[in-house]
């Protein structure tokens, strides 16, 4: 077992799970959005980009254009192959995930702990929901967490940037970067995200013309916002008031929603512990995933480094917080409750609690976070919530103006 380092057990444990992956995918149907990919990148060789759907569940494809060129190669590999391909790079991508949270909080991931961290992680919903649907979540996550966990790369920002062309939401990191201090890389990621768009306009104009113009601003062409797996604050309010929010009441709540994030993620990257700069960049996530009108539940892969981070952060009663939050990603709570169908709308206030966990999860996170990044973010001890908690307060707030 010498030769069995952490890292060859990651390695086949992702040869394990792509294997598995590519069974599924070559027996039955699924990775239905990994087939969506492999269409609209298809499409790029000769047909309408956003006119294409997959029959199984009629899915368009609703990423800009840049990202169907990046997703060329499943064009000319059997789905089995892509799947198993994809599921390798995404336990890879995890991996990497975990070790980065690990050593930015200060704990080294010895001895097995990498590939058990890893195993453990792969049970959560919002993960196994992005391996069954061959998703890009993890890819982005990483991508996002390498430019802001890592400030001293050079040209940090531009993975930001570039994932941003993929999916639209990680331009929520730009201001992330603005609001701790780091406006080079917010424009090396501004500059980054226009070279994708340059690109794809060059690549595929028509389609360009008709993803910013249209595509863009159709949220329900991804499916209807009130449906159970959108843990989005336009789903929370959709599922309260009976019927899709008004878009005034949206943009009020989300914006908060968002503008708060930022704040307590500031805080806490501007405060006492080191330790809890994941914890900071996990909190930015949040306010992306709320404020977006579509947050799919495998969006919500960023569960997994807030526990990593919460447990190793040493922040008062941080650990509790860890398992209340492991708790709702491990759980699948979201799915306890009627769903599809409109009987969302529904849902009694116990059906709501359950069928809106990740909401309430992140929205009770946010406020944690601003109490941890207010207070000072004293680590735990017989100090902690001493009179000088006030005080604390006082240079939380001239932190965040600074």
């Amino acid at each position: 077992m010498e030769t069995w380092t952490p890292h060859r057990l990651v390695a086949a444990l992702a040869v394990a799970v792509g294997l598995l992956c590519g069974v599924l995918a070559w027996r039955w149907s699924w990775f239905i959005d990994l087939r969506v990919y492999e269409l609209g990148a298809s499409a790029l060789f000769g047909g309408d980009l956003y006119g294409v759907r997959f029959h199984v569940a009629d899915l368009p494809f609703t990423y800009p254009p840049f990202a169907a060129m990046l997703m060329l190669p499943l064009a000319v590999l059997p789905i089995w192959l892509s799947a198993f391909l994809w599921a390798v790079a995404c336990v890879v991508v995890l991996a990497f995930v975990v070790d980065l949270v690990l050593r930015s909080c200060g704990a080294a991931p010895t001895g097995l702990l990498l590939p058990a961290a890893v195993t453990v992680a792969l049970a959560a919903e919002p993960v196994w929901s992005t391996f069954s649907f061959g998703q890009v979540n993890l890819f982005l996550m990483a991508a996002i967490l390498a430019d802001v966990l890592r400030p001293d790369r050079r040209r940090a920002g531009w993975l930001v940037g570039v994932v941003a062309g993929i999916k639209l939401t990680p331009l929520f990191f730009v201001a992330f970067l603005v609001v701790i201090g780091r406006r080079r890389a917010a424009g090396t990621a501004v500059a980054s995200f226009a070279g994708t768009v340059l690109v794809g306009a060059v690549a595929a104009p028509g389609a360009s013309w008709a993803y910013w113009t249209d595509v863009l601003w159709d949220p329900g062409r991804v499916g209807g916002v009130e449906y159970a797996g959108n843990q989005s604050v336009l789903g929370i309010l959709s599922r309260l008031l009976g019927h899709e929010a008004p878009t005034s009441l949206w943009l009020l709540v989300a914006g908060t929603t968002a503008v708060v994030a930022l704040a307590s993620a500031a805080l806490l990257w501007r405060s006492e512990s080191p330790a809890a700069r994941p914890l900071a960049a996990c909190t930015a996530a949040y306010g992306m995933l709320l404020a977006s009108p579509i947050s799919w539940d495998h969006h919500w892969v960023w569960l997994v480094p807030t526990v990593i981070a919460l447990w190793h952060s040493g922040l008062p009663r941080a650990r509790p917080v860890a398992g209340v939050v492991a708790a709702v990603a491990f759980s699948r709570a979201i799915w306890w409750s009627p769903f599809r169908h409109g009987r969302e709308y529904g849902w009694s206030l116990a059906e709501g609690i359950a069928g809106n966990a990740y909401v309430l999860t992140a929205l009770g996170l946010l406020v944690a976070c601003a109490w941890w990044g207010l207070r000072g973010s004293a680590p735990d001890g017989p100090g902690a919530g001493a009179p000088g908690a006030t005080s604390g307060v006082r240079r939380g707030v001239r932190r965040l103006l600074a």
